[in-house]
Formats: C-alpha cells, structure tokens, sequence
C-alpha cells in the first residue's frame, strides 16, 4: 500500500459531482487508503515535480496511467505495490501487474517491464557488439535496472563491462525487486559497476579505452538530458578506440520525432558514420522504437547475415534470443521512410 498525502476525490456518477475533496500542499506520489461509497468512483492523483500519474479504479481494480504524453498513453492493472522512492535525481516506482510482470516507473514514464524487457535490452546491447565484431572493452551509461550488463556479458568476447548509474537507488532497487533482469551480471568478475555521474565519466576516461559505448538513458529531459548533448558525442568519439560505436536510444519516432533528428545532427559532428535500427517494444507505445548508432570508421548495417552469425556463435550468443536473430539484425537498419528522414 502507497501511503502518504496526496488529492483524493469521490466522484458520484449520477450526478456528475465531486461529493468531497481533498488538497494537500505536499504533492508526493502517493496512495491512500479509502473506502468507497455505493455509486461513487476513487480516484487517487499522484504528483511528483515533472510528471502526473493518475491512479483509478473501479471494483476495486487499480490502474496506472502513464504520463509520458499529456494526450494518449497506456495504463496497467495495478496488483500491488512493491517499492516507492524519491532519490535525489527522480521519482522511481516498483509495482506488480497483472499483464507484465514487474514494472519499474521512472517520473510517470514506464522504463521496464518484466514480460518485454528482453526486447530492448537485447537490440541495445546484442547489434553494436556484433556490428563491431571485436568488442572487448564496453561502456555502459545509465540502464541501472542490469538488464544491458547481462546481455553484454553474454558475449564470451567481452573482458570488460563498466556500467556508470547516475542514481544508485534505480540499481538498489532493481537487485532487490527486478532480479531476474540483471540476474548473474552484478557479480560477474568482468562488471564494473559506477554509481556516478556518467558524463564526468566519460569526460575523465583514457582516449581509445572502450570499443563499444551503449547509452541507456532517460529521454533528452531531466537527468538525462546532457546525454545527448554535443560535449557528450565528442568525448564518446575521444575514448572509442578505431572502429569504435555508440549507440543511444532516440525514443518512438511516430511520437517523438526530434529526437532521432537532433541526437542524428549531433553525433555527425564527432561520428564519420551515423544511422539507426529499430525494435518493436510493445511498452514503449507509438511504434517502432529508434536507437541511433555511430561509428568513427565503419559503415552500418551492412554486414551480411552470414558473417553476423557467424559472430554470434563466436560470441556465444547464437540462439539464445527471445527477440534478436541475425536476420532481425540487418532487417532493424531497414527504416520506414517516416524513420529515415529523422537521420537527415
């Protein structure tokens, strides 16, 4: 149960009047504990300083609402809240649905899923690695919950795995309430774990230290916002080695059509190379989801499929995948023309 102070409302739908109502100045993410009158709706409203989430019911089946957009969105049917915490860089939430397992909720936007994680996580980590095809040394920034760390210390290739978290409490919590996802990775003897700032990081780091960096970030507001920014790029470019890559994700296109567009723009000024792929995430609504890709000599999506399976199973990755294959490999650089005009 979420206890705490927060906006609460009977909404009689008879008469279409709020029959009482409560303000509270402290706009903390929050659930209270009411009982519910004959006719009547709950509806319980939760604030944090960037993002609303609207939490109703009826019956008594819980629902929340995503607040990624202000017009249209998502919702899931709340089982039970496991974890609720203010850090000192974001409002993170933890709760079990009925649908999709565990869920972890960042500022109102959802980050994670236990049912569809595996998407994601294995086109952000499995196409850089095998585009490269050498990859030993890899940079992670952000993806806190461990899901990309697993998947990158797959690659039996792999010697070294540095992942940089900004908030320790996304980590603490996701070991805790999301084990499945980071599973063996937090004590892999090739893991680095940082909890710490991932720009100073990479600003601080040796030139040509790291063959491969993925970038896991929130979108380009907040505490992720100087991921994207062209300081960031061209230190990213200093401390890949030759051949190096990086990759971001650049949000859903269909609905967050800059994105792509401008991190595009940026990384050209620091990358010879630059495109993107695209994964089918059922949670990240609006479409197929973009993940742009740089690389400092190499070109992009051309490998063949043979030469990418045949690095696959080198790697000891070959048939280990819920959702990437060699053929989804090169199919993903395969962009719908709405898609492709955000590479410029």
């Amino acid at each position: 149960m979420w206890v705490s102070s927060a906006a609460v409302a009977w909404f009689n739908e008879e008469s279409g009047l709020f029959l009482e109502k409560k303000d509270h100045k402290t706009f903390i993410p929050a659930l209270l504990s009411v009982s519910t009158a004959p006719g009547a709706k709950v509806f319980w409203f939760f604030f944090s300083e960037k993002n609303f989430l609207l939490l109703s019911t009826m019956l008594d089946l819980p629902w929340l609402n995503e607040s990624l957009y202000p017009d249209w969105g998502q919702r899931f049917r709340v089982k039970r809240q496991l974890a609720h915490v203010q850090s000192a860089y974001q409002d993170i939430v933890i709760f079990e649905s009925y649908s999709h397992g565990r869920v972890m909720v960042l500022d109102g936007c959802i980050q994670i899923t236990e049912r569809d994680e595996f998407v994601y996580q294995e086109m952000l980590a499995h196409v850089p690695l095998l585009e490269h095809g050498n990859a030993r040394r890899v940079l992670i920034i952000g993806a806190g919950d461990g899901g990309v760390l697993r998947r990158v210390l797959m690659h039996a290739t792999v010697e070294r795995a540095v992942m940089v978290e900004i908030d320790g409490d996304v980590i603490r919590l996701a070991q805790e309430h999301l084990p499945d996802i980071g599973g063996d990775a937090w004590r892999d003897a090739r893991a680095e774990i940082v909890v710490g700032d991932g720009i100073a990081y990479v600003r601080d780091a040796a030139a040509e230290s790291f063959d491969v960096i993925i970038v896991d970030s929130t979108d380009p507001a907040g505490v992720g916002e100087v991921l994207f920014s062209d300081a960031f790029y061209a230190n990213c470019a200093r401390i890949l080695a030759a051949g190096g890559l990086i990759v971001n994700q650049c949000g859903v296109p269909f609905m967050q059509a800059d994105e792509l567009r401008e991190t595009s723009l940026r990384r050209r000024r620091a990358f010879d190379h630059v495109s993107a792929y695209v994964a089918a995430v059922p949670t990240y609504v609006g479409g197929l989801m973009a993940l742009g890709i740089a690389s400092k000599s190499m070109p992009l999506g051309v490998t063949s499929v043979e030469t990418i399976q045949e690095r696959a199973e080198a790697a000891g990755v070959a048939g280990r995948c819920g959702y990437w294959s060699p053929d989804i490999h090169l199919g993903s650089f395969k962009l719908p023309p709405y898609i492709a005009r955000g590479l410029g």
